[in-house]
């Protein structure tokens, strides 16, 4: 019996079974009785499942011989057959409407069928191995499956009655072995997942976190099913025995390493749920260090000034692991400090930069958090992207000086700066030298050219993308297969009562969360608001990020889809609203969707952003801005105004304002003034006072600069006056082309 299940009002029971290589069946029991009452074959093969209808009024089978039978359950006659699959159907699941049937299969794939008549909505070919089992959400919001991949995906089912694409949503690393079975917990915001390993885990829905791993199970849970009614669960094993769960309120199962010489397996990223360890003294050498499995929870502390712990742990060759300290956060006294070592207590070398032009600090030094006007000697033979390196710290230069009085920016533009491969902010004083830096492979040997080649090891004092305040993070990439040390200490070397850490060791989960700014938008005829979204980038995530606004009330539009470009933190969209634009009404408000999108380790990410909240039409704006062509003409009717400019290139445009009733000096903003342009392109020649058109007058001309390196694309910009609340214009479209000897050729 490969599968069994029961009808919806609990009084038949099916069975899925056959003779592998002869025939499928499913046979039909009266639960009460235990009579056979029906059975549906057919099949050439073995049936690996077989399920009813949520009414009970069909019942669908599939198995080995790849083909999908759709049954009456009463009449038990045949209304249609499937063949599409080019491997074994493992499972099948409708859903909750019975509109829907879902497939999973050996050919590495999900696919989606319209009930009715068998219409293919979609294949959902994400997955890297075999499917085994999938299921919808209960509010049939979301389609989930796993299987051989160790991998749970989960898609927000789009295509409910026509074919669609449906985006993939998440794709979780769940478990070291195939996934086995999967099952939706009562209630719907609860899954479990079993797999080969004998691993059984505890997940949230629907954003696939995991919540608790429960203990080893003796043989593979081949079924698990929730309990109706309760948030219960039975986990069915192969070797025969059985066991219900409840679940936890909140927690993680955790164990205690011991502590020994043996080589430790190294972890796969995510596999299960980290281990509680306890530091144990003495640890301060490689020879004492304590031996930890991944991932890993290490509590301890830094007893005496000073004092470092050292634990020892495993990894393959090209693993990414997240590092991390909790100390500050939680009120501890520690400034933690960490390093990676080898096995014997070597430092791992992370990079090598080679400096290849020289530099210092000009008219003032610069403290530890500041991201702005980096004023540097020789600043014009610098270039945007570019790594800088000042006494151990590694920044990235991001916008060039806007005039006589300015410096650069460095990334991420605003706030606290960041840093590279792990460096720690610093303060740097006047006349202290710096370099621009190439990176180099680890062990690489530059050839000489005169200027200093500094070696960069796998260490960090605090958090490079300023997050964790004081609290140490590291991304450590395994070089090679074996075991290495993670090394703890006080920077400052204090130690003592009150210096309690926890040392977080376990895969990397490159992840990203984006907010909406300007929400409750009020907009004049005729005008625009600005929508800004922002992004947490977590744990390495680098990615370009899409965000799309759907269903928007007539008589708005928007310059979406608004692009976070690769390694930026921020992009600026403008809700525009026509001249006859009406009030919202709260339902057409509630229709609103944004998402954000983006490719994480190759995985389609999409993630719904909420609506724009209350839309409503403010009054009469006291002025307008009009981005114009270079010659003073307008945008066609309907269309929006395109620029083309290649890299390296100037070009001129103009800004018109319409004063309604507003007599004073608009002000467009300074190296800020070209709103949501790509990056290397902005607003040149502003001076002093930035981009403005001053008393008694309602239009001038402004240029715009592309750096040499920007990449071809389109991207909409637009101005905002700072003045009646921050009008925002009509966005143009920017059209950065080939380099002009590339389109030569």
């Amino acid at each position: 019996m490969n599968a069994i299940h029961f009808s919806p009002d609990g009084s038949r029971l099916l069975a899925a079974t056959g003779i592998a290589g002869l025939r499928g069946v499913a046979f039909l029991f009266d639960a009460a009785s235990g009579e056979k009452v029906g059975e549906f074959g057919g099949h050439r093969d073995v049936l690996y499942d077989a399920e009813f209808s949520p009414d009970g009024s069909l019942i669908a089978t599939a198995g080995y011989d790849r083909t999908i039978k759709i049954w009456g359950a009463q009449s038990g006659e045949l209304q249609r057959a499937i063949d599409v699959h080019k491997g074994a159907v493992f499972d099948l699941a409708f859903h909750p409407s019975g509109e829907i049937l879902a497939s999973a299969s050996a050919d590495q794939t999900v696919k989606l069928w319209r009930v009715r008549d068998g219409e293919r909505l979609d294949t959902l070919n994400q997955p890297l191995g075999e499917q085994t089992s999938v299921a919808f959400t209960p509010d049939g919001g979301f389609v989930i499956s796993a299987g051989a991949d160790s991998r749970i995906h989960l898609w927000t089912l789009v295509s409910r009655d026509a074919p669609a694409i449906n985006p993939l949503r998440h794709a979780r690393f769940a478990h070291e072995g195939a996934i086995e079975r999967l099952a939706v917990i009562e209630g719907g915001d609860r899954l479990v997942s079993s797999a080969a390993d004998g691993s059984l885990k505890l997940w949230s829905l629907p954003d696939l976190q995991e919540l608790h791993a429960f203990p080893q199970q003796p043989d593979a849970a081949a079924a698990v099913a929730a309990k109706p009614g309760a948030r219960e669960f039975v986990a069915a094993r192969l070797d025969g025995s059985r066991q219900s769960y409840a679940l936890p309120a909140t927690g993680v199962a955790a164990g205690v390493a011991e502590r020994n010489a043996a080589p430790m397996p190294a972890a796969a990223e995510d596999a299960s749920a980290p281990v509680a360890v306890a530091e144990a003294e003495p640890n301060d050498s490689p020879r004492q260090a304590v031996p930890v499995p991944l991932p890993a929870m290490v509590s301890g502390g830094i007893g005496a000034p000073g004092d470092a712990d050292v634990f020892r742990f495993r990894a393959l060759a090209g693993q990414e692991l997240l590092v991390g300290v909790n100390a500050a956060r939680s009120g501890s006294k520690l400034d933690s400090k960490i390093e990676i070592l080898t096995a014997g207590g070597e430092p791992v070398e992370r990079v090598v930069l080679q400096a290849v032009r020289d530099s210092w600090f000009t008219f003032r030094g610069k403290d530890s958090d500041t991201s702005d006007d980096f004023r540097l000697q020789n600043w014009r033979e610098m270039e945007l992207n570019e790594y800088l390196y000042a006494n151990g710290e590694v920044v990235k230069l991001w916008l060039y000086p806007r005039g006589p009085d300015s410096g650069f920016k460095v990334y991420p533009g605003s706030g606290k700066r960041w840093t590279y491969f792990g460096t720690t902010a610093n303060a740097h004083p006047l006349g202290e030298p710096c370099y621009v830096v190439q990176p180099l492979p680890p062990g690489s040997a530059p050839p000489p050219n005169g200027l200093p080649v500094f070696r960069l090891y796998y260490e960090n004092d605090d958090d490079p993308g300023r997050r964790a305040g004081s609290d140490s993070q590291l991304l450590f990439t395994a070089p090679a297969d074996g075991e290495f040390l993670a090394r703890i200490s006080d920077v400052r070397g204090f130690g003592g009562d009150g210096f309690p850490y926890t040392l977080e060791i376990r895969g990397s989960r490159p992840d990203f969360a984006v907010s909406v700014g300007g929400t409750n938008p009020k907009v004049s005829p005729g005008s625009g608001r600005e929508i800004t979204f922002n992004v947490e980038r977590r744990e390495g995530f680098d990615g370009e990020i899409r965000i799309d606004v759907a269903n928007l009330p007539p008589g708005f539009r928007t310059s979406a889809p608004v692009v976070i470009q690769a390694g930026h933190h921020s992009a600026v969209g403008v809700l525009f609203a026509e001249p006859d634009a009406a009030d919202p009404d709260p339902a057409a408000d509630e229709a609103v969707a944004i998402t954000a999108t983006a490719m994480v380790r190759g995985t389609e990410v999409t993630r719904p952003l909420g609506t724009l909240g209350d839309i409503g039409i403010a009054p009469p704006a006291k002025l307008a801005v009009e981005i114009l062509r270079e010659d003073g003409s307008a945008a066609d009717p309907g269309a929006p105004l395109v620029f083309a400019i290649r890299p390296g290139e100037t070009i001129t445009a103009r800004v018109r304002a319409t004063r309604h009733d507003f007599p004073g000096r608009i002000e467009l903003g300074g190296d800020d003034s070209g709103r949501n342009l790509p990056h290397g392109l902005y607003v040149d020649n502003i001076g002093l006072n930035g981009l403005l058109i001053v008393e008694g007058q309602t239009e001038r001309e402004f240029f715009i600069t592309a750096a040499p390196w920007v990449p071809p694309g389109d991207r909409f910009f637009h101005l905002r006056a700072t003045a009646d609340g921050g009008q925002a214009s009509r966005p143009a479209l920017i059209r950065v082309l080939p380099k002009a000897e590339s389109a030569a050729r």
